[in-house]
């Protein structure tokens, strides 16, 4: 089975936008958790109160603990007017990706001043 990636978009509600984007930060964490090999918070430049949470799980039955769990569960009804509501999550076979190592650009830069 391929690894797939959840994004779960967020709009905040008035006012609610850092304190959410705080408390996602936290649920976010707890991905790792469930079995998801990374997890992301963005938020928009444009509009502040748009944030869009990714996971990448091996598997959808892992992703469906992590949502269903209670910690989750906790989360919505804990936060429930921090966001516009339906939150509709999207799963997302993962087909290719690729990513620069963190210390490749120092290696380049060595690399260089060596000659």
């Amino acid at each position: 089975m391929a690894a797939g990636v959840v994004h779960i978009p967020w709009y905040a509600t008035a006012l609610r936008a850092d304190g959410l984007t705080e408390a996602l930060e936290r649920i976010s964490r707890l991905a790792l958790q469930y079995g998801a090999t990374d997890y992301r918070l963005y938020r928009s430049r444009d509009d502040r109160y748009k944030l869009l949470q990714t996971a990448t799980f091996e598997s959808k039955l892992d992703w469906e603990r992590y949502w269903q769990g209670e910690e989750f569960i906790s989360f919505r009804v804990n936060h429930s007017g921090w966001y516009q509501v339906p939150v509709l999550y999207v799963w997302h076979d993962l087909v290719a990706g690729g990513a620069v190592a963190e210390n490749a650009a120092d290696e380049v830069a060595e690399g260089a001043q060596a000659r």
